[in-house]
């Protein structure tokens, strides 16, 4: 651990010692370029912290900051890392800025280039003020996350459970609804309507059909109470009186008296007579009996 430790502290003070060096000869090239562009003295002296001071601010400031503010400063450590590098070239290529006998304002001999020089080197620090300033206000201001404790997991992975919305939650499989095993009494025919035709039987419900009703009346009965839903209104009930199976048979004549034999079916007569589809195919076929009868005769 302690080896480790040294390590890393000597590979630091590697690092500073480089920068040092570096920033020490960029100072050079810096001053110069400040003295040719109208800085005094004390002015050029200071110009090459203000450019190369920013980077190691923006630096510190990517190995701080997080996210957007992180990325701003990449920004700046890039822009002021080229306009160091420009003018470090620049002053390579002027001998004149060596020993400072250079024209005042005169950087290159293209005058666009020059007036591009003398802005880049007049403006870097505005910038310096600028950004340096919004780096260090994102600074103070940043706050990093905390560090999570192997308490504090547990802690926040036990709120969260809890705080999960039901549909979040696992669902447990409901106990399957057991129907009614006993079966329904086989309905019989009834035979409320008098026929005139003593002979002619009743006819006989499909086995077929009362077996499907009676499938469905045991699946749909449930375990589950019924919810009460309370008294029906006097509004909502059905003002028609309750007709006698003579009355249903007299109206089923009365309606069909000019139908032909393929138009009397127990849904017509259901619709027109409007009673229920037991007592439809009953009036049907009581009719087509009639019908034979008098084609008989």
């Amino acid at each position: 651990m302690n080896l480790h430790r040294k390590g890393r502290a000597a590979l630091v003070l590697a690092l500073v010692a480089v920068v040092g060096m570096a920033f020490r000869v960029s100072w050079n090239a810096l001053r110069d370029i400040a003295g040719a562009v109208g800085a005094d003295d004390t002015a050029a002296m200071l110009y090459p912290f203000v450019v190369d001071g920013l980077m190691a601010l923006a630096l510190i400031a990517t190995l701080v900051l997080t996210g957007d503010a992180r990325r701003f400063a990449l920004r700046v450590l890039g822009a002021y890392t080229v306009a160091s590098l420009v003018l470090n070239y620049v002053h390579g290529l002027v001998p004149e800025l060596h020993g400072r006998t250079v024209d005042w304002g005169r950087l290159a001999d293209w005058d666009p280039a020059n007036w591009a020089l003398v802005l880049l080197a007049t403006s870097l620090p505005v910038g310096s003020i600028y950004f340096g300033s919004d780096l260090v206000a994102k600074v103070l201001h940043h706050r990093p996350a905390p560090i999570p404790t192997e308490g504090t997991n547990a802690e926040e992975s036990t709120e969260t459970k809890m705080k999960r919305s039901t549909a979040d939650l696992p669902v447990s499989t409901p106990a399957p609804i057991t129907p009614n095993a006993a079966a329904l009494p086989r309905p019989v025919a009834v035979g409320f309507l008098k026929s005139t035709l003593p002979a002619k039987p009743l006819p006989q419900i499909d086995p077929a059909l009362v077996s499907s009703i009676e499938r469905r009346a045991v699946a749909a009965e449930s375990t589950r109470p019924r919810r009460a839903t309370g008294r029906v209104p006097a509004v909502a009930k059905s003002t028609r009186p309750k007709r006698t199976p003579d009355q249903l048979l007299a109206e089923a004549r009365k309606v069909t008296a000019d139908w032909p034999d393929v138009k009397v079916t127990a849904e017509g007569i259901r619709r027109a007579v409007r009673t229920s589809p037991v007592n439809a195919r009953a009036l049907r076929d009581t009719l087509r009996a009639e019908r034979a009868e008098g084609a008989a005769a």
